[in-house]
């Protein structure tokens, strides 16, 4: 790495908010280290070269102990400026129907692999006296997650962990921001096997988007921002004043299997 420039770390970066996310600060001058546990993770790391940016990619499932500890071990003698712990995964079906290893694998992925690459890295930034830790929440964290029950509860864990952890360290030169996209297209609805919903056929935000918006935030030292459309921004606003039962069947009438959108396409 060029001890010049800056070091950012992002997980989940072989696609979706990931990727956009690591080209952002691979555009803005920013050296990479990057993770995700599939085969997609080389060419991405390929592609963001393209940058000029010195990118080092690190293959691991963070929903393995052993494969946080890969990543962690990356980091060794690395100075990482900004590290935002992207990876994530979702589940759609009702929880009586679901199989309990997909449920422990989002809280593997989103909750425990999180608090897990937290801590070291947090520690080394507060021993450094600077840097920022940012964490991909959602608008879902703000709702209950009928047909999605552990995947939103799991994004409500990381937003109070995220303005937490802010909290504590808000008299250092160390920032913690916690972005929250609403549905985004990328491989999520796919990979969570939410095709006949219809937030899975319904139209999405630009990644790209996202990513400019989180970059900005994240840079900017904010503790929370809501990003991407209008329409997801309007949602957050009134996601702050409406009850929890009719914010539950709002999302129940998006999330429930069978409810897609005839579009004619299928995520």
């Amino acid at each position: 790495m060029d001890d010049d420039k800056p070091l950012a770390l992002v997980t989940g970066a072989s696609s979706g908010i990931g990727y956009a996310l690591a080209r952002q600060f691979a555009e803005h001058g920013y050296d990479l280290l990057i993770n995700a546990e599939d085969d997609r993770l080389e060419h991405a790391a390929l592609r963001l070269r393209e940058t000029g940016a010195e990118v080092r990619a690190v293959q691991a499932d963070l929903r393995e102990a052993a494969g946080v500890d890969r990543l962690v071990a990356a980091t060794t003698g690395l100075e990482i400026e900004v590290a935002v712990l992207n990876a994530g995964v979702g589940r759609g079906g009702a929880f009586a129907d679901t199989d309990l290893t997909d449920d422990l694998s989002v809280i593997d992925l989103n909750v425990t692999s999180t608090v897990r690459l937290a801590k070291p890295l947090l520690r080394d930034m507060l021993r450094r006296g600077s840097g920022r830790l940012a964490f991909t929440s959602s608008i879902a964290a703000t709702m209950p997650g009928p047909f999605q029950p552990v995947y939103n509860a799991s994004k409500s864990f990381v937003q109070s962990f995220a303005e937490a952890l802010g909290n504590e360290v808000k008299d250092t030169d160390v920032t913690v921001t916690a972005f929250m996209p609403g549905p985004t297209d990328t491989d999520f609805f796919r990979r969570a096997d939410m095709g006949d919903t219809k937030v899975g056929t319904a139209d999405k935000d630009d990644p790209d988007d996202v990513a400019r918006q989180a970059f900005a935030a994240i840079t900017q030292g904010r503790g929370k921002k809501v990003t991407g459309s209008l329409k997801t921004k309007a949602q957050g606003l009134a996601d702050k004043v409406l009850p929890d039962s009719v914010k539950a069947a709002a999302h129940r009438s998006m999330a429930e299997p069978g409810t897609a959108e005839d579009t004619g396409e299928r995520p």
